[in-house]
């Protein structure tokens, strides 16, 4: 019996012409939202402008789908109902304006996106396109740009966030090849794209989440015995360590060195560098978390408890005390939101990993690949960048949460009732 493919639609009667164009809509929105997610400064409005139109075209569509959606729409909108109301209360709290909670009001689309999918009945094979376009889109604009004397590829975002989403399009070009595609064909390239870019945004904090997508890959491919795959990957890591710290030019792009003087400032109480700021963050939202356990200082207002150092209260001009932000995911949602933040952040993540994982047993897949695992793959990705990132306090990173876990949980679905349908 041949390997089942996700990306085989089930024979359909003809359908009528706003039903072909809306699904024309559909596949080209789930190319162009990896595509262009940070290749361009319109990030991810064409992806929402075209699921906003093919919706209004097929309404009756996505009306029927609710019962092929079943259980993933309700949690994925329980969730969603969850931090929009985590993000009212703020505001009626703190009185803040409602821009302070915009990123939040992401989750919104999460539910519609996996609702739209199983309307439509896309297929996996589009995201895939859309994250290797993406990946040489990113690695050309950003060798591009460091040759033009930039010190760190940042293309339209920073180079933080454009290393973490690096990763996050290295995950779907892995994890969402289509049967039919040549693994070592496509995903070697993929990742040498994906470390070559993660070099030039001389990004550190992502390094985390490449090691565990190279872990599961090589713990999941079916080639060779696994002690073999663990050594080539071994192997592999070594020379990465090697070709980093002997070549001068590799030293300098991802940092070392600057880590070494950080640590050692930080020694001598110095805490004005990358590393040191970083620390010195988690200990004012340790403080502000206890200070107020219950509602915090406000969601977007982290800059509120940097007043409690004396260098952000005598000099208000102080660059790092307006980040906005914690750097660090837990220490955010505590700081800003008390300990509903913090269950909150566990439940943002949680929830559609156990989602994922609920489907990938239903998927019909034999090895850890498809929609649901590269679903498992994103939040796992999300989790380890947010230890020296907030992921949510950013527009790209949150709204491409939310997009893509809606995404992946609608293909999942789909990937699930044809699985079920060809057993019959």
């Amino acid at each position: 019996m041949p390997p089942y493919d996700s990306s085989t639609p089930r024979a359909r009667l003809p359908q009528p012409p706003r039903v072909r164009f809306a699904h024309g809509l559909g596949h080209l929105g789930l190319l162009l939202l990896p595509a262009l997610v940070v290749s361009t400064p319109a990030n991810l409005l064409p992806f929402g402008l075209l699921l906003l139109v093919s919706t209004v075209m097929v309404p009756d569509l996505l009306w029927r789908a609710r019962a092929d959606a079943g259980r993933s729409i309700r949690v994925l909108a329980w969730l969603m109902l969850a931090v929009l109301a985590a993000g009212v209360l703020s505001v009626v709290l703190f009185e803040h304006g409602f821009r302070d909670v915009d990123n939040r009001s992401r989750f919104f689309v999460m539910p519609w996106i996996a609702l739209w999918v199983c309307a439509l009945e896309l297929r996996l094979r589009w995201l895939w396109r859309g994250a290797v376009v993406g990946l040489l889109l990113v690695f050309g604009l950003s060798l591009r740009q460091v040759l033009g004397g930039a010190p760190r590829a940042d293309l339209f975002t920073n180079a933080i966030v454009l290393a973490d989403m690096v990763v996050m399009l290295l995950v779907l070009a892995l994890f969402c090849r289509p049967h039919g595609v040549r693994g070592w064909a496509w995903g070697l390239p993929a990742a040498a794209l994906g470390c070559a870019t993660l070099v030039l945004t001389g990004s550190r904090g992502a390094l985390l989440a490449l090691l565990a997508v190279f872990l599961v890959m090589a713990l999941t491919l079916r080639w060779g015995s696994l002690q073999r795959r663990l050594l080539i990957l071994a192997a592999l890591l070594g020379l990465s360590v090697v070709a980093v710290v002997s070549v001068p030019e590799l030293r300098h792009q991802v940092r070392l060195t600057e880590l070494h003087s950080d640590v050692q400032r930080l020694e001598r109480g110095d805490a004005d560098s990358s590393a040191g700021a970083r620390v010195e963050r988690l200990q004012v939202a340790w403080d502000t978390f206890l200070d107020h356990p219950l509602t915090g200082v406000g969601v977007g207002h982290f800059d509120n408890a940097m007043q409690r150092l004396p260098v952000c209260r005598d000099d208000p001009l102080e660059a790092r005390c307006h980040l906005g932000h914690a750097h660090n995911d837990l220490a955010e949602w505590g700081a800003t939101q008390g300990v509903l933040g913090a269950l909150l952040l566990l439940a943002v993540y949680g929830v559609p990993l156990w989602l994922f994982l609920g489907l990938h047993r239903h998927s019909g897949r034999a090895t850890f690949r498809g929609p649901a695992a590269a679903g498992v793959m994103i939040v796992v990705c999300y989790v380890l960048c947010g230890l020296t990132q907030s992921m949510f306090a950013h527009q790209i990173t949150a709204s491409f949460y939310a997009s893509i876990v809606g995404v992946l949980a609608g293909l999942s679905r789909v990937e699930g009732l044809r699985h079920q349908r060809n057993r019959v």
